[in-house]
Protein backbone atom coordinates (compact mmCIF):
# COMPACT_ATOMS: atom_id res chain seq x y z
CA UNK A 1 0.00 0.00 0.00
CA UNK A 2 1.32 3.20 -0.85
CA UNK A 3 0.95 5.69 2.49
CA UNK A 4 0.29 9.32 2.08
CA UNK A 5 3.80 11.76 2.78
CA UNK A 6 3.22 13.32 6.13
CA UNK A 7 4.88 14.70 8.95
CA UNK A 8 4.49 15.18 12.64
CA UNK A 9 6.24 18.10 13.63
CA UNK A 10 6.84 19.65 17.24
CA UNK A 11 7.00 18.44 20.51
CA UNK A 12 4.28 19.12 22.82
CA UNK A 13 1.81 20.59 20.75
CA UNK A 14 2.27 18.84 17.57
CA UNK A 15 1.26 19.50 13.91
CA UNK A 16 0.41 16.78 11.40
CA UNK A 17 1.33 18.12 7.80
CA UNK A 18 0.37 15.65 4.85
CA UNK A 19 1.50 16.50 1.10
CA UNK A 20 -1.23 15.56 -1.42
CA UNK A 21 -0.52 15.08 -5.17
CA UNK A 22 -2.98 16.51 -7.75
CA UNK A 23 -6.34 14.38 -7.40
CA UNK A 24 -5.09 13.62 -3.73
CA UNK A 25 -7.89 13.48 -0.75
CA UNK A 26 -7.86 13.33 2.82
CA UNK A 27 -10.72 13.48 5.41
CA UNK A 28 -11.20 15.51 8.77
CA UNK A 29 -13.91 15.57 10.96
CA UNK A 30 -15.53 19.17 10.95
CA UNK A 31 -13.64 21.64 12.99
CA UNK A 32 -10.13 19.81 12.60
CA UNK A 33 -8.46 21.97 9.64
CA UNK A 34 -5.84 24.29 10.64
CA UNK A 35 -4.31 25.55 7.66
CA UNK A 36 -2.81 24.68 4.04
CA UNK A 37 -1.75 25.62 0.60
CA UNK A 38 -3.74 27.56 -2.42
CA UNK A 39 -3.85 24.32 -4.41
CA UNK A 40 -5.92 22.68 -1.85
CA UNK A 41 -9.51 23.11 -2.03
CA UNK A 42 -11.92 22.10 0.88
CA UNK A 43 -15.78 20.16 0.48
CA UNK A 44 -17.88 19.73 3.55
CA UNK A 45 -20.94 16.76 3.26
CA UNK A 46 -22.22 14.46 4.81
CA UNK A 47 -20.00 12.11 2.47
CA UNK A 48 -16.43 10.86 2.13
CA UNK A 49 -16.79 7.47 2.42
CA UNK A 50 -16.35 7.82 5.90
CA UNK A 51 -18.62 5.04 7.70
CA UNK A 52 -20.71 5.15 4.47
CA UNK A 53 -22.26 8.28 2.55
CA UNK A 54 -25.33 10.06 2.76
CA UNK A 55 -27.01 10.59 5.73
CA UNK A 56 -26.94 6.80 7.35
CA UNK A 57 -23.29 7.33 7.01
CA UNK A 58 -23.35 10.53 8.61
CA UNK A 59 -25.65 9.06 11.73
CA UNK A 60 -23.27 6.31 12.35
CA UNK A 61 -20.34 8.62 12.60
CA UNK A 62 -22.19 10.53 15.03
CA UNK A 63 -23.20 7.90 16.78
CA UNK A 64 -19.55 6.85 17.25
CA UNK A 65 -18.76 10.18 18.44
CA UNK A 66 -17.66 11.91 15.34
CA UNK A 67 -19.45 14.69 13.53
CA UNK A 68 -22.10 15.03 11.49
CA UNK A 69 -20.46 16.32 8.70
CA UNK A 70 -16.79 15.44 7.49
CA UNK A 71 -14.48 17.93 5.31
CA UNK A 72 -12.75 16.70 2.24
CA UNK A 73 -9.73 18.50 1.31
CA UNK A 74 -7.94 17.84 -2.48
CA UNK A 75 -5.10 19.04 -4.24
CA UNK A 76 -6.53 20.59 -7.30
CA UNK A 77 -3.50 21.49 -10.68
CA UNK A 78 -0.71 20.67 -8.27
CA UNK A 79 0.48 19.54 -5.30
CA UNK A 80 -0.67 20.70 -2.04
CA UNK A 81 -0.51 20.46 2.21
CA UNK A 82 -3.13 20.28 4.38
CA UNK A 83 -1.92 20.64 8.22
CA UNK A 84 -4.22 19.35 11.66
CA UNK A 85 -3.05 20.80 14.48
CA UNK A 86 -2.93 18.93 18.18
CA UNK A 87 -6.00 20.80 20.68
CA UNK A 88 -3.71 19.71 23.70
CA UNK A 89 -0.42 18.32 24.63
CA UNK A 90 -0.40 15.21 23.11
CA UNK A 91 0.78 12.88 20.61
CA UNK A 92 0.05 12.28 16.90
CA UNK A 93 0.73 9.18 14.79
CA UNK A 94 -0.53 7.21 12.50
CA UNK A 95 -1.62 3.67 12.04
CA UNK A 96 -2.39 1.83 8.15
CA UNK A 97 -5.85 0.26 7.82
CA UNK A 98 -5.27 -3.15 7.18
CA UNK A 99 -6.74 -4.19 10.32
CA UNK A 100 -9.50 -2.67 12.44
CA UNK A 101 -8.56 -0.56 15.27
CA UNK A 102 -11.17 0.85 18.33
CA UNK A 103 -10.01 4.13 19.37
CA UNK A 104 -11.51 6.55 22.22
CA UNK A 105 -14.13 8.94 21.43
CA UNK A 106 -11.68 11.61 20.13
CA UNK A 107 -9.09 9.81 18.46
CA UNK A 108 -9.82 9.77 14.95
CA UNK A 109 -7.88 13.19 13.84
CA UNK A 110 -7.70 12.30 9.24
CA UNK A 111 -7.95 9.87 7.39
CA UNK A 112 -7.59 8.77 3.68
CA UNK A 113 -10.86 8.53 1.80
CA UNK A 114 -11.39 4.21 2.98
CA UNK A 115 -11.98 4.97 6.16
CA UNK A 116 -14.70 3.68 8.34
CA UNK A 117 -15.94 5.05 11.47
CA UNK A 118 -18.52 3.48 13.43
CA UNK A 119 -19.31 3.33 16.84
CA UNK A 120 -18.32 0.27 19.10
CA UNK A 121 -19.45 0.64 22.67
CA UNK A 122 -21.13 3.66 24.08
CA UNK A 123 -21.26 2.99 28.07
CA UNK A 124 -23.05 5.43 30.74
CA UNK A 125 -21.14 6.33 33.68
CA UNK A 126 -23.22 8.07 36.71
CA UNK A 127 -20.33 8.91 38.78
CA UNK A 128 -16.35 8.99 39.41
CA UNK A 129 -14.14 10.90 37.41
CA UNK A 130 -16.26 11.34 33.98
CA UNK A 131 -19.25 13.06 35.84
CA UNK A 132 -21.88 11.14 33.75
CA UNK A 133 -20.26 11.73 30.41
CA UNK A 134 -19.73 8.22 29.71
CA UNK A 135 -17.25 5.73 27.77
CA UNK A 136 -17.65 5.86 23.94
CA UNK A 137 -15.29 3.78 21.43
CA UNK A 138 -15.05 4.75 18.21
CA UNK A 139 -14.34 1.62 15.71
CA UNK A 140 -11.82 2.78 12.63
CA UNK A 141 -11.53 0.35 9.71
CA UNK A 142 -11.43 -0.04 5.88
CA UNK A 143 -8.92 0.86 3.79
CA UNK A 144 -5.86 3.70 3.88
CA UNK A 145 -4.12 5.01 6.62
CA UNK A 146 -5.46 7.36 9.60
CA UNK A 147 -3.80 9.90 12.34
CA UNK A 148 -4.81 8.92 15.62
CA UNK A 149 -4.35 12.43 18.02
CA UNK A 150 -3.81 10.76 21.77
CA UNK A 151 -3.54 13.26 24.86
CA UNK A 152 -0.28 13.52 26.90
CA UNK A 153 2.41 11.18 26.60
CA UNK A 154 1.72 7.32 24.51
CA UNK A 155 2.55 4.28 26.35
CA UNK A 156 2.34 1.01 23.69
CA UNK A 157 1.96 -2.11 24.91
CA UNK A 158 2.07 -5.10 22.82
CA UNK A 159 -0.69 -8.01 24.80
CA UNK A 160 0.33 -11.73 24.22
CA UNK A 161 -2.54 -14.39 24.42
CA UNK A 162 -4.63 -13.74 27.36
CA UNK A 163 -2.53 -11.20 29.26
CA UNK A 164 -4.86 -8.70 30.94
CA UNK A 165 -4.71 -5.57 31.84
CA UNK A 166 -6.72 -3.13 33.67
CA UNK A 167 -7.46 0.63 32.87
CA UNK A 168 -8.93 3.48 34.03
CA UNK A 169 -11.45 4.34 31.03
CA UNK A 170 -10.20 8.00 30.47
CA UNK A 171 -6.45 6.33 29.48
CA UNK A 172 -7.19 4.43 26.43
CA UNK A 173 -6.57 5.71 24.11
CA UNK A 174 -6.14 2.30 20.59
CA UNK A 175 -6.15 -0.34 20.61
CA UNK A 176 -6.47 -3.74 17.94
CA UNK A 177 -9.72 -5.50 17.66
CA UNK A 178 -7.91 -8.63 18.06
CA UNK A 179 -7.88 -7.30 21.57
CA UNK A 180 -11.03 -8.24 23.74
CA UNK A 181 -12.30 -5.69 26.08
CA UNK A 182 -15.21 -5.16 28.42
CA UNK A 183 -15.89 -2.68 31.38
CA UNK A 184 -16.32 -3.71 34.99
CA UNK A 185 -17.22 -2.00 38.36
CA UNK A 186 -14.76 -1.29 40.70
CA UNK A 187 -14.79 -3.77 43.13
CA UNK A 188 -15.85 -2.60 46.56
CA UNK A 189 -18.19 -0.32 47.26
CA UNK A 190 -15.90 2.12 49.52
CA UNK A 191 -13.52 1.94 46.55
CA UNK A 192 -16.26 3.23 44.38
CA UNK A 193 -17.90 5.98 46.26
CA UNK A 194 -15.21 6.98 48.37
CA UNK A 195 -11.90 6.95 46.05
CA UNK A 196 -11.27 9.31 43.12
CA UNK A 197 -11.19 7.26 40.66
CA UNK A 198 -14.23 6.34 39.48
CA UNK A 199 -16.38 3.27 39.11
CA UNK A 200 -15.43 1.37 36.43
CA UNK A 201 -12.14 -0.17 34.92
CA UNK A 202 -11.70 -1.21 30.98
CA UNK A 203 -10.54 -4.75 31.46
CA UNK A 204 -8.27 -5.27 28.03
CA UNK A 205 -7.43 -8.79 26.90
CA UNK A 206 -4.27 -10.20 24.61
CA UNK A 207 -3.22 -10.59 21.58
CA UNK A 208 -2.93 -7.19 20.38
CA UNK A 209 -1.65 -3.70 20.75
CA UNK A 210 -2.77 -1.17 22.87
CA UNK A 211 -2.05 2.39 23.21
CA UNK A 212 -2.66 4.56 26.66
CA UNK A 213 -3.06 8.02 26.89
CA UNK A 214 -1.23 9.85 29.75
CA UNK A 215 -3.40 13.02 30.23
CA UNK A 216 -7.35 12.49 29.37
CA UNK A 217 -9.12 15.81 29.21
CA UNK A 218 -11.80 14.39 32.52
CA UNK A 219 -8.64 13.25 34.19
CA UNK A 220 -6.78 16.63 33.79
CA UNK A 221 -10.01 18.47 34.48
CA UNK A 222 -10.61 16.89 37.95
CA UNK A 223 -7.29 17.53 39.11
CA UNK A 224 -7.29 21.18 38.37
CA UNK A 225 -10.96 21.59 40.09
CA UNK A 226 -9.36 22.16 43.63
CA UNK A 227 -7.47 25.05 42.19
CA UNK A 228 -11.17 26.35 40.88
CA UNK A 229 -12.82 27.20 43.52
CA UNK A 230 -15.71 24.81 45.14
CA UNK A 231 -15.72 21.54 46.94
CA UNK A 232 -11.75 20.52 46.82
CA UNK A 233 -12.98 17.23 48.16
CA UNK A 234 -10.80 14.98 45.27
CA UNK A 235 -14.26 12.76 44.98
CA UNK A 236 -16.57 16.17 44.53
CA UNK A 237 -13.86 17.02 41.65
CA UNK A 238 -13.57 13.71 40.25
CA UNK A 239 -17.73 13.55 40.08
CA UNK A 240 -17.51 17.11 38.32
CA UNK A 241 -14.48 16.42 36.00
CA UNK A 242 -16.85 15.71 33.12
CA UNK A 243 -18.52 19.02 33.24
CA UNK A 244 -15.50 20.84 33.92
CA UNK A 245 -13.63 18.86 31.05
CA UNK A 246 -16.45 20.38 28.63
CA UNK A 247 -15.08 23.61 29.57
CA UNK A 248 -11.73 23.21 29.98
CA UNK A 249 -12.10 21.41 25.92
CA UNK A 250 -13.83 24.38 24.88
CA UNK A 251 -10.96 26.79 26.17
CA UNK A 252 -8.33 25.29 24.90
CA UNK A 253 -9.54 23.90 21.70
CA UNK A 254 -10.94 27.11 20.41
CA UNK A 255 -14.29 25.93 20.09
Amino acid sequence: MNLMQHQVKGSVLQVLEISLDPGESVLSEDGEFSWMTDSIQMTTGMGGGAGGKGLLGAVKRAAGGSTFLFNTFTAEGAPGMIAFAAKLPGTIFPIELNQEYLAHRHGFLAGTPGVQISVALQQSFRGGIFGGEGFLLQKIGGTGQAWIELSGEVMVYDLQPGQVMRVHPGHVGLFQASVNFSVIRVPGVANRYFGADGHHWVVLTGPGRVWLQSMPIPILAGAMQPYLGGDSHPAAAGAAGGAVASALGNILGGR
